[in-house]
């Protein structure tokens, strides 16, 4: 990504305190609290559009299946050390959403983890759907933002 285009993007963050059950016998965090996070990252990133995901399952009787997630480990994190995942919507067309995280350690702003989160939007019968247009505007808005043609 340039750094124009990465100086546009639009992302919120959610921080995290790295609990001990969270690590393994090397005192490294065990890579799949890295999903996780990024769920906890999605989630907050929604809220900050001024939306709501369980009012979304409720009453528009959808959900996000994740369908595909990548991650890329840089570096450990260990015990108590407080992250910040910066969650950014990459695309969202249709039924397909594409989220985009980085895992930094407070301390030092090392780079640790990052990663991609790809989710069809899905009825309660899990056959796909359409974004509910609340939620694909705010999205829209979003990604509008990020190419910078306000």
């Amino acid at each position: 990504m340039t750094e124009a285009a990465e100086a546009k993007q639009v992302f919120y963050e959610a921080r995290i305190r790295v609990r001990y059950a969270e690590t393994d016998q090397m005192g490294v965090v065990y890579h799949s609290n890295y999903l996780i996070w990024f769920e906890v990252g999605r989630v907050e990133f929604i809220r900050r559009l001024g939306l709501d995901y369980k009012r979304m399952e409720v009453e528009e009787g959808c959900g996000i299946a994740v369908v595909e997630a990548t991650a890329r480990y840089r570096a450990p994190a260990r015990y108590d050390d407080e992250l910040v995942v910066q969650t950014t919507l990459l695309a969202a067309r249709g039924a397909v959403i594409r989220f985009g995280y980085k895992v930094l350690r407070v301390e030092d702003g090392l780079l640790l983890c990052e990663g991609v989160t790809v989710h069809v939007v899905v009825g309660k019968d899990m056959k796909k759907r359409s974004l509910p247009p609340k939620y694909a505007e705010r999205f829209a808005a979003v990604l509008h933002q990020m190419d910078g043609s306000q």
